[in-house]
């Protein structure tokens, strides 16, 4: 690593980053009483509360120039090469990079950690990825592989052609690894992203289904970096904010706040899915993308990962094995809602925990709080915070 680098895996800020605003605490949604839709969560309100569920951050800061990371999300702590998950990628709009996909698409499975982080950083991530996990216990014969790394673009906040990843950062995200909590905003892959004009980031929030549904659980992961109207709960709060680029008081152009943009969603469950299964519930994810205010525009790179954790359904390559166990049918319906509810929530973490950041081409200031819940308290949307 560089002299002067400094890989933070705290949610910290440097003494360059602007402050939020003077004494403003930056709570998740649902601790300070923002209630996204019916279900209710599981014990994190995170992806980890999938069993199992690994994340992983690598924040790379220095001064303004660079604000960029590494994110790793692990669906199991086995040697997944040798215990693949079945998966499905889902593109909502394809103005992105996505190291991987085809094989993915192809044979329904991932057999690689996913890992997030910047436009110019994809390629940098996934070979290092795969050197790593080529040398991993149980893969010295292994002579193809296939690690997937997707992307959103933080050339605004960080000098994204510097290219300052290094196979560290990434062997850090993924071997620094939480089942609990998970740390958002202004962290790892949401390091330099900027969501509606705001600093955008890494989000995350889960479902629990009723037993009578099958008591599974949904996760979501999202890297936020996307535009358009801000939407809460249902609630127009765009329409009560002050301008973003006044707010980030710009050094030398506005933050974006058009549509354009991108974000990457990671869906992540415990219910036997097979790959067709995990298809449809990657498009409800779109669902609550779409209840944020985005419309995925022309320039936005919107991409779904769903993968089952399910035991029965991981799959040895070489073992011949009975085709995948499916929830099907009208029992599916509940993980819709889930994913919906659990990705939207995802996103406004994304905003809220983010902290303001003095970028390389500008900065971009924290989503003020203060407003937001006041907008949503006299639409009916603030109840009395539960966690």
């Amino acid at each position: 690593m560089k002299p002067g680098f400094l890989v933070l895996l705290l949610l910290l800020l440097p003494a360059a980053m602007a402050p939020a605003a003077a004494g403003e605490q930056r709570p998740r949604a649902r601790a300070a009483g923002v209630i996204i839709g019916s279900m209710a969560p599981g014990p994190h309100n995170a992806i980890t509360d999938v069993e199992g569920v690994g994340v992983g951050h690598a924040t790379l800061t220095e001064g303004t120039r660079l604000h960029t990371g590494v994110t790793a999300i692990v669906p199991h702590a086995g040697n997944m090469f040798r215990q693949r998950v079945p998966a499905a990628i889902v593109v909502g709009n394809g103005f992105g990079k996505l190291v991987g996909i085809t094989q993915v698409q192809e044979l329904g499975e991932l057999e690689t950690p996913i890992l997030l982080t910047g436009t110019l950083g994809t390629w940098k991530v996934a070979d290092a990825a795969a050197d790593w996990l080529l040398r991993q216990p149980g893969m010295e014969n292994v002579r193809s592989i296939n690690p997937v790394v997707g992307e959103t673009n933080d050339g605004y906040l960080s000098d994204i052609r510097a290219r300052p990843l290094t196979p560290a950062l990434v062997e850090q995200a993924l071997t620094t690894l939480s089942t609990g909590a998970v740390a958002e905003g202004s962290i790892g892959a949401g390091a330099g992203t900027v969501a509606f004009g705001w600093k955008g980031g890494i989000g995350t929030s889960s479902r629990r289904l009723a037993q009578a549904d099958g008591g599974y659980t949904v996760g979501v992961l999202v890297q936020s970096n996307f535009g358009g109207d801000l939407t809460i709960a249902g609630v127009p709060v765009w329409k009560q904010l002050p301008d973003p680029a006044a707010q980030a008081q710009s050094l030398k152009a506005p933050p974006p706040s058009t549509g354009d943009g991108s974000i990457m969603i990671v869906v992540a469950t415990d219910a036997p899915l097979d790959a067709a299964g995990l298809q449809r519930l990657a498009r409800r994810a779109l669902v609550g993308l779409a209840r944020t205010g985005s419309v995925m525009s022309n320039g936005s790179g919107d991409y779904v990962i769903a993968f089952s954790t399910a035991k029965e359904n991981r799959r040895d390559p070489e073992v011949a094995v009975q085709p995948a166990r499916s929830v099907a049918g009208e029992a599916i319906t509940p993980l819709f809602q889930a994913t919906a509810e659990a990705t939207e929530e995802a996103i406004v973490n994304s905003l809220f925990r983010a902290t303001s950041v003095r970028g390389h081409r500008g900065n971009a200031a924290a989503l003020p709080l203060a407003p937001v819940l006041q907008a949503l308290r006299r639409a009916g949307a603030v109840q009395a915070p539960a966690r």
